[in-house]
């Protein structure tokens, strides 16, 4: 039976390497959209499929790579995609319905909005799509988005449409019932989960959902740092 989860490793930044690796579990997909197979090289694993125009890599870790099994689908330079949007494509392709973009954000700004556009392609609305890498979380709210999550923790709603109507939360420390988000105010910035546990729902428009993990231990931490100062 193929996989219907693909995690999509990006030549972008990687926190926390073994976050990321705590996303892979088995039977899953592994697709490297050019030098984002060097994440997966670090943590000592090989892309299931190889994307790109592999520009970012050298001819020894193709060669690994390939060697591994790989299966390894080259473009020219001069291409009208990113390397992400066209490994996406083939995940979709291969029946994938769950993917996770992983190294998707941090580096370069234009790169990173590009990935984050994604969410928002009418081709992939039907999908469990998102930007995942271990530490934050990257989803576009439909009817309903569950956040898993510790108290504490801080998750931000981004309206990506003039405004966003309807906007309903559930287990965060600032409520929301019914409200509007305009993509010009920054209200839905830096709410906190009360639990494991939260919901955010929006009737109208396209609102982007940001979880940051572990942000509460570190805050605890931080206060910890000025208490013995």
């Amino acid at each position: 039976m193929p996989p219907t989860t693909a995690l999509i490793f990006v030549n972008g930044h990687l926190p926390q390497p073994e976050a990321a690796r705590a996303l892979i579990t088995p039977g899953v997909l592994l697709v490297a959209a050019d030098g984002g197979a060097r994440h997966l090289l670090r943590l000592g694993l090989h892309p299931h499929l190889l994307v790109g125009d592999l520009d970012s890599l050298s001819a020894a870790e193709v060669a690994q790579i390939e060697a591994a099994g790989a299966e390894i689908i080259r473009y020219p330079a001069d291409k009208d995609w990113t390397d992400l949007e066209l490994a996406l494509r083939h995940a979709v392709q291969r029946g994938c319905t769950r993917l996770r973009l992983v190294g998707a954000l941090g580096g370069r700004l234009d790169q990173t909005l590009g990935n984050i556009s994604l969410l928002t392609h009418p081709a992939y609305a039907a999908l469990d799509l998102g930007l995942d890498d271990g530490v934050e979380e990257v989803r576009l709210v439909g009817e309903r988005f569950t956040i898993h999550g510790q108290p504490g923790e801080i998750v931000s709603l981004l309206p990506l449409d003039d405004e966003v109507t309807g906007v309903r939360t559930q287990g965060l420390r600032w409520a929301l019932n019914d409200e509007t988000l305009h993509r010009a105010q920054t209200r839905g910035i830096s709410n906190e989960m009360l639990g494991t546990v939260a919901g955010v729902q929006a009737a109208r428009g396209a609102l982007l959902c940001i979880h940051t993990r572990g942000t509460a231990h570190r805050a605890a931490e931080d206060t910890q740092t000025i208490d013995s100062e």
